[in-house]
C-alpha cells in the first residue's frame, strides 16, 4: 500500500478541508499529512481496494476506509476521540 497521490488526495479533498476546520491543533507538513506536537498523527494511502486513512490511536496506528461520507464521518468521529485523549 503506498502513500496517497496528488489525484487520490484530490479525491478526498473535502475530508482533508474538514479536518483542516476542525483541528486546527494539527499541523499538516505536507498535504495530507498530519501532526500533533511533532509526532505523526494521520495520513492516507492508496491501493486497488481504495482509499485509507493511518490514524494514531494511542501509541498505535489503526487503519481507516474512507472511500464513501460514512466511511469519512466515522474517521472524523475517531480523530476527535484520539485528539480528546481516549483510545476508543
Amino acid at each position: 500500500m503506498r502513500h496517497a497521490t496528488t489525484a487520490a488526495l484530490d479525491r478526498l479533498d473535502g475530508l482533508l478541508q474538514a479536518v483542516r476546520r476542525q483541528h486546527p491543533e494539527l499541523k499538516e507538513r505536507k498535504r495530507g499529512a498530519f501532526c500533533r506536537g511533532g509526532a505523526g498523527w494521520l495520513h492516507f494511502h492508496e491501493d486497488p481496494a481504495g482509499l485509507f486513512a493511518d490514524l494514531k490511536t494511542g501509541s498505535d496506528w489503526a487503519r481507516f476506509p474512507v472511500n464513501s461520507a460514512a466511511e469519512r464521518a466515522t474517521l472524523l468521529a475517531r480523530l476527535a476521540r484520539t485528539l480528546r485523549g481516549r483510545r476508543t
